[in-house]
């Protein structure tokens, strides 16, 4: 097969040859086939070039699943801009960090995410801000009208073209960056991998903001020539009427979406009945959430396991195969595991260990594996991780004898929530900023919908006798201002955290005591 390497900048042309009126995409606004979505790609490059965006450049990128999305992400490739994707759900001082430490010249959101980055300019240097909106009067339909004044020179495919962020220990994000070519091998090897063809219809429901979405649909569909549906609605009944409306054959969604599928009884049993491929990502998916899928609607989910680092799938459950509930399933074709202990040896098989990520042994396939061109103005994190050829993931698991990966534990403390991941320390911080707080300790409690529920437990300044100055509600709602909802903890209040002889924090402690109470009760909570 060919070995690359690949750019995104022809990821169409094939499509386009073979198939130039087969649909596309399809989203909210509409649906194209690939000629429509290439002319409406370069209209959307000779909309960045005349906002004066050049090859290299950051762009940062907040906007809803639709159609400009797909095209401007194109467009970027094509100009050899580096794209930033921006979550609209991250709180405003979230934003402004991203915008900061990817030192983005430019920012394209809807109206609302646009007023919302002014408002925060002064912790940047975006030179511009631009509103990419529908309205046949706007300054991006103008943009969208003109003539390019020069043509762009194609970009090399392993230089930067994407940096994607993933939060780490500090509590500040890390700025994962890849390459053209590392951005196009994860569809080409899942293409292979699950024999999809000009007939996949892939929905897909995650913000296209997430650098690995845009892997998984924008630039995984068009090389087998099948149609991405862009949805644009993350509840059960919305999920069902896109599937059902659009004859989807393939989606993926975090574990409580598919427990709100499966529960939820406004949406029938047949709704999914075109689905062939249905995946499990995010997190871990209790086996009973999954009999429960299976029992409503005769399909059976595929585990994953994915890194942003990769970026995305590093491993997934073939299609049909009933396995061990605990097993994330085999690695791609591209890619090898190892389990590695403290000194970076690997360890024997079912033994457990660091997992790390390297090419695959096959000679025909291992040079697609590049690794990641390291973290964004983050040296040290960049050595650590990619140490010996290596991508040191950090999570614990080990590989059974039949070859599938079994994840014991991710980054030992980072919460997954409905699919979203929430970083203890990044939460901590915030918390540490209130008034009264000496310190914090935030854990993760197990729910049956959502996985994990985020709660903080609090030592106050003082002790007893500041309990009355630290007001529970307001603390949650500085969270809230500063932090995505979904990272916003219960609090519970303490007079002094349990600590080591070291001074440390014993976090298993604290997760014990917090798993003996009740979330669902009245927010807050003292003990002493």
């Amino acid at each position: 097969m060919d070995h690359g390497p690949f750019s995104a900048v022809d990821v169409l042309s094939e499509a386009l040859s073979k198939w130039p009126d087969h649909e596309a995409t399809v989203a909210r606004s509409g649906r194209v086939t690939y000629r429509q979505l290439d002319e409406l790609a370069q209209r959307h490059l000779h909309a960045l070039i005349a906002a004066g965006v050049q090859p290299g450049d950051r762009v940062g990128v907040s906007l809803v699943n639709d159609l400009p999305l797909v095209a401007l992400f194109h467009a970027a490739m094509r100009l050899g801009v580096i794209w930033v994707g921006i979550n609209r759900a991250l709180a405003s001082p979230e934003k402004a960090y991203l915008l900061a430490n990817s030192q983005a010249a430019f920012f394209a959101g809807d109206e609302a995410t646009v007023e919302e980055v002014r408002g925060t300019q002064a912790e940047h240097e975006v030179k511009r801000c631009l509103t990419v909106d529908g309205a046949p009067d706007s300054e991006w339909s103008s943009l969208l009208a003109e003539e390019p004044s020069w043509v762009p020179p194609i970009p090399d495919p392993l230089a930067p073209a994407a940096i994607a962020y993933t939060s780490g220990t500090t509590g500040f994000p890390k700025g994962a960056v890849h390459s053209q070519h590392n951005l196009m091998v994860p569809g080409k090897m899942i293409i292979r991998a699950r024999d999809f063809g000009p007939d996949l219809r892939k929905a897909d429901c995650f913000p296209l903001t997430i650098l690995n979405m845009q892997v998984l649909s924008t630039l995984l569909v068009p090389q087998c020539g099948g149609t991405a549906i862009v949805m644009d609605r993350v509840d059960p009944v919305g999920i069902a009427e896109w599937i059902a409306q659009e004859h989807a054959t393939a989606w993926n969604g975090a574990p409580a979406m598919l427990y709100g599928l499966a529960i939820n009884d406004e949406v029938a049993p047949e709704s999914l009945q075109t689905l062939r491929d249905v995946w499990s990502g995010g997190s871990h998916c209790p086996q009973a959430t999954k009999d429960r899928f299976t029992k409503k609607f005769g399909l059976l989910a595929s585990s994953t396991y994915g890194q942003t680092e990769v970026p995305t799938l590093v491993a997934i459950v073939p299609v049909g195969r009933q396995i061990d509930a605990a097993a994330s399933g085999l690695p791609l074709p591209h890619l090898a595991l190892h389990i590695v202990d403290d000194n970076d040896s690997e360890v024997p098989v079912g033994t457990s260990g660091e997992i790390c990520i390297g090419p695959s042994d096959d000679p025909d396939i291992s040079s697609l594996y590049h690794l990641m061109l390291g973290y964004w103005r983050n040296e040290e994190a960049s050595s650590r991780t990619l140490r010996g050829g290596m991508l040191h993931t950090g999570d614990v698991g080990f590989v059974d004898a039949n070859g599938y990966l079994h994840v014991q534990d991710r980054h030992q403390s980072l919460i997954l929530r409905g699919g979203a991941n929430v970083y203890p320390a990044e939460v901590e911080r915030i918390i540490n900023e209130f008034p009264h707080v000496a310190a914090s300790c935030v854990v993760g409690v197990p729910d049956d919908r959502l996985g994990s529920r985020v709660a903080a437990v609090v030592e106050l300044e003082g002790a007893e006798q500041n309990e009355g100055a630290l007001d529970t509600e307001a603390l949650r709602a500085y969270c809230r201002a500063n932090l995505a909802r979904y990272k916003v903890p219960e609090v519970f209040l303490v007079s002094t955290l349990p600590r080591n002889a070291m001074g440390k924090t014993i976090l298993g402690d604290v997760r014990r005591w917090v798993e003996d109470l009740d979330l669902d009760a009245p927010r807050g909570g003292t003990a002493g």
